[in-house]
């Protein structure tokens, strides 16, 4: 039971970083500032692990060091989405963000630190997620 619990909440927080990563993009990319967009995000109901400690702490000042790896996550991905089977039971969503990590993993490396998922969206939108100052 520990390890399924584990499995699941590694995927939520897989999830979390993989979409908020996306949002992000999208944002900075409509010209929005991506620390007015964490601001307002975590005082409304998207705020999640990735908004409130991830992007103020690892992304928005470029440090990329938030201490987990890259191939890590991916590898955590990977189980719960090879224990949902298992189980028999569908995992859409889970199976995208299964994709998105395999693609961060190639193109950044498993040492790399989870939080440059951002990088291989921001290199497909052309824009740069980060504090103003």
């Amino acid at each position: 039971m520990g390890q399924v619990m584990k499995l699941a909440n590694n995927l939520l927080s897989a999830t979390a970083l993989a979409v908020t990563s996306e949002a992000m993009v999208m944002g900075v990319k409509a010209g929005l500032d991506p620390k007015l967009m964490i601001d307002v995000i975590n005082s409304g109901t998207g705020r999640n692990t990735a908004t409130e400690t991830k992007f103020p702490i690892s992304i928005l000042t470029r440090r990329f060091a938030y201490g987990f790896a890259t191939g890590l996550m991916h590898k955590d991905v990977k189980l719960c989405l090879e224990e949902a089977e298992a189980m028999q039971v569908p995992m859409a969503v889970g199976s995208a963000v299964r994709d998105i990590w395999r693609l961060a993993e190639h193109e950044l490396g498993p040492d790399s630190d989870y939080t440059e998922i951002i990088r291989c969206l921001e290199e497909r939108a052309g824009v740069e997620v980060k504090s103003p100052n």
